[in-house]
């Protein structure tokens, strides 16, 4: 009988324990896109996209100018055309890898430059709910919710932790 009283007592301790969570919301994707360090890591990216788009062009220019040759070619042999024709379709395929490589390179640069954005969003994520008792923050970027309320919305305070503001033709 006493062990039965203890389970009941423990499974009501339980119940109660886990109704003590508190789950809150943040728009993290707002908070990045709004933080000045952004503009600054937009700006290093496009000049990292434009210094590897000058290196694509050299190719693309070597690759028109042997495509121009090519379809100027008059009488020669089909097995110089055929070479002729087997070097360009190379030079294209290179090209297509090349672009490939480029965007690979740009996303990677991107994921470098953001690291450091994310980590400072997340720490205070994490110290605001600390203190205010927060078990749970869920990101509504990217997510679709049926109902958040918003007076757990977290996101004004972490823009105030942060210093950035939402400019004034956003709010309306």
């Amino acid at each position: 009988m006493k062990f039965r009283i203890l389970v009941a007592i423990f499974c009501f301790v339980g119940v109660l324990g886990n109704s003590q969570t508190k789950v809150g919301s943040v728009d993290s994707e707002l908070i990045i896109g709004l933080m000045p360090e952004t503009k600054q890591m937009m700006k290093r990216l496009g000049d990292y996209a434009k210094k590897l788009d000058s290196s694509y062009q050299v190719k693309l220019l070597d690759y028109q100018s042997k495509l121009d040759a090519y379809q100027k070619l008059g009488d020669v042999s089909d097995n110089y055309k055929k070479l002729k024709a087997d070097e360009i379709n190379e030079m294209n395929q290179g090209l297509q890898q090349s672009k490939q490589n480029g965007n690979q390179l740009i996303q990677l640069k991107r994921n470098e430059l953001m690291r450091p954005l994310y980590k400072k969003l997340t720490d205070v994520i994490a110290e605001i709910s600390k203190a205010e008792g927060y078990t749970q923050i869920l990101t509504t970027s990217g997510n679709e919710f049926a109902y958040i309320d918003p007076k757990f919305d977290i996101t004004q305070k972490v823009m105030d932790k942060l210093g950035v503001k939402i400019p004034e033709e956003d709010k309306k």
